[in-house]
């Protein structure tokens, strides 16, 4: 059996909704159940923003993850100082070294420092930074095969941004490569 259960955070606007939205449409379409629950603090851009997100093999009981995440992606300082509390022991953490100049406080996970706001504009385009961090989180876990989520991308975006998806592509290629060392 396996089930991940993954806290996705930011600030408004970093597309941390869309990572989300895209892991659970991905889980969907290899078949899998999953479980999406957004949740938006009182400003949508700019305020916090975060959602939950499970992928499992078998039927999911709860949308709610509360001290049990099996990894949490955050995009900003705020995000890591809530969330890192909800991981499981051994859990994994990857944070956005760009905009993050700390480590976890915790020494029973695993901490990836990936500086994505960087990539994103080395690779032509700051907005994917949340791809370069799901990038990641998939070479990490292998919940969805990177191929559907690009289906899943393809679904969303529709021909009129069709031309996006090689940049979505590198941003994941580059997310990967920043944990495989």
């Amino acid at each position: 059996m396996t089930t991940e259960r993954v806290i996705c955070a930011g600030f408004g606007g970093q597309g941390v909704m869309s990572i989300g939205q895209l892991l659970s449409y991905a889980g969907m379409i290899e078949g899998k159940h999953v479980s999406w629950l957004p949740s938006y603090g009182p400003e949508m851009r700019g305020g916090t923003a975060n959602c939950n997100v499970t992928i499992s093999d078998t039927p999911i009981g709860s949308p709610i993850i509360a001290n049990n995440a099996t990894a949490a992606i955050v995009m900003n300082l705020p995000s890591l100082i809530k969330f890192e509390k909800e991981l499981e022991s051994d859990g994994i953490i990857l944070i956005n070294s760009s905009l993050i100049d700390r480590k976890p406080e915790r020494d029973d996970v695993k901490s990836y420092q990936i500086p994505a706001n960087e990539i994103a504009v080395e690779i032509g385009n700051g907005k994917v930074a949340n791809m370069v961090m799901l990038g990641a989180y998939l070479e990490l876990t292998k919940i969805v095969k990177v191929e559907t989520v690009v289906e899943a991308l393809r679904k969303v975006f529709g021909p009129s941004k069709e031309h996006l998806i090689p940049l979505n592509e590198e941003a994941l290629k580059r997310g990967a490569e920043a944990v495989k060392a």
